[in-house]
């Protein structure tokens, strides 16, 4: 987690999956990714998973998150 001025990033590099394999929550200040890739026959062929916490001064109302062409996943959030 890095301060950007008033908000605080997250990037996460997800370039080996697609926009539906890839899951993003929140709760109590607590960020969690995860993305799966399953294979046809329906075995998963590659995971990621990465969690992280926001500092408290965040404001839960304002994360929101981006998948840039390249592959990251920017996730932002605001501070209080």
């Amino acid at each position: 987690v890095c301060a950007q001025g008033d908000s605080y990033q997250v990037v996460a590099d997800v370039s080996q999956f697609e926009p539906p394999d890839i899951v993003v929550t929140t709760s109590n200040c607590h960020v969690s990714i995860q993305a799966e890739k399953v294979a046809e026959d329906g075995t998963v062929c590659d995971s990621f998973t990465h969690k992280c916490q926001l500092p408290e001064d965040t404001d839960p109302l304002s994360v929101s998150c981006t998948l840039t062409e390249a592959g990251a996943l920017v996730i932002t959030a605001r501070r209080r």
